[in-house]
């Protein structure tokens, strides 16, 4: 497991890699993720997507239907849709506007008490 990517990685594949929590209105179930994300001029979002790593708790919460859950990384948490499984149950997910994860565009605000 991993954390979020430092912006100096330029060679990276994924934004975030590391644990998750998938919450909706009667379950919240911690997961492995895999995200990334670009900024989409035409529309003026950010668009990030990724995959879940396979979790039965998932499948039984969503059986290979589309939903909308809550994606909470430790950087922050987003609105998102679940959909797709590949064919190793590893469901899709992908949401638009701020991310769940630091980016360029989204850093992390500085801890309290830092200086400039």
């Amino acid at each position: 497991m991993t954390e979020p990517m430092s912006p100096d990685d330029a060679h990276a594949d994924h934004d975030y890699a590391g644990t998750a929590v998938v919450l909706d209105q009667s379950a919240e179930i911690t997961v492995d993720v895999v995200l990334r994300g670009h900024f989409q001029p035409i529309d003026g979002r950010f668009h990030w997507y990724g995959r879940l790593a396979p979790h039965a708790g998932i499948s039984d919460l969503v059986g290979g239907r589309k939903a909308t859950v809550t994606l909470r990384t430790t950087s922050g948490e987003a609105t998102a849709t679940l959909s797709d499984p590949d064919p190793w149950d590893r469901y899709r997910i992908a949401g638009t506007g701020k991310p769940p994860f630091e980016t360029a565009i989204n850093p992390r605000p500085p801890a309290s008490g830092a200086s400039d």
